[in-house]
């Protein structure tokens, strides 16, 4: 009697299929509306090529300052996430005391609800009666105490800073597992030639985290890059649009029933995860050896 074989192959495709469906699919129609003047003031639907893309990336457009407001988001968040991450799993991954408790403190604040983490730094960074501004001053520091969600030259800083304090834990645990799976041989070899402890990181460490490191450096970038809810939590793009990213805007645009406009500013931010996902998938698997 013969047994039933199922290969790899076959979960790869249904795989491909549902990601495509689901994913994929969307995407491709989401810009295919883009080339339409769709919206819910009219039951027509006409043809206006790349005139919405224009506008987009005109000089006079708002949208320019959004997209680099999420570029500078994505940027600013991952070097801290990571680095911070980093800093701490190296820390944490020595003999402290009370390390699974340390561990725990600091990843909690990755697992709460945007919704919880929004609520508590919209009252904590409150102008008046925020626990922050209330402590510096309580200290006789008021010159620090500022409007840290108002001020239009702090607000998205304010915003970046939540973000980074939300997702350093989940980085940090990442690269403790990652810092778990090198062999203690190595760090044995290390001492026993002299090595310090600078040069077992140097030489040990990071070459070994390269992998992890950019899995995280990956998925801080995806995320920063389609940022909405923290951001739409503590200030909803304000003060004046100063805080306003990509997503942010799509979300307002459909709101007011202009889905081309919404659809095109989704198109934009698809097209470029799209090359940017593509490029660091490059990177990543460049030192793969394919046997």
């Amino acid at each position: 009697m013969k047994k039933n074989i199922v290969y790899p192959w076959y979960f790869a495709l249904v795989s491909v299929i549902i990601y495509g469906i689901f994913s994929v699919l969307p995407g491709l129609i989401g810009i295919g509306y883009s080339f339409t003047d769709w919206s819910a003031y009219s039951n027509e639907l006409h043809f206006v090529g790349f005139k919405n893309f224009a506008e987009v990336f005109s000089g006079n457009s708002d949208y320019l300052r959004y997209i680099e407001n999420t570029l500078l988001f994505t940027i600013v968040t991952t070097v801290f996430k990571t680095g911070l991450g980093l800093l701490f799993a190296i820390a944490l991954s020595s003999k402290i005391k009370f390390q699974n408790f340390h561990r725990g403190v600091l990843y909690m604040p990755s697992v709460l609800p945007i919704l919880v983490t929004g609520l508590t730094f919209t009252s904590i960074l409150n102008p008046k009666m925020g626990f922050l501004n209330n402590f510096l001053r309580a200290i006789g520091l008021d010159a620090l105490a500022m409007k840290w969600l108002v001020d239009p030259k702090i607000a998205f800083f304010s915003v970046m800073g939540v973000d980074i304090w939300r997702g350093t834990g989940y980085i940090m645990t990442m690269l403790i597992a990652g810092i778990a799976a090198i062999p203690k041989v190595y760090y044995e070899a290390g001492s026993i030639d002299g090595a310090n402890g600078w040069q077992r990181f140097r030489y040990i460490t990071l070459p070994m985290l390269k992998q992890t490191i950019a899995v995280t450096i990956v998925l801080n970038v995806l995320y920063g890059l389609k940022v909405f809810d923290i951001i739409y939590a503590l200030t909803n793009g304000g003060p004046g649009h100063r805080t306003e990213v990509m997503y942010t805007a799509v979300f307002k645009m459909m709101s007011k029933g202009l889905y081309a406009e919404g659809t095109t500013i989704s198109s934009v931010m698809f097209i470029f995860m799209v090359i940017i996902g593509f490029f660091m998938i490059k990177i990543l698997t460049k030192d793969e050896v394919v046997e």
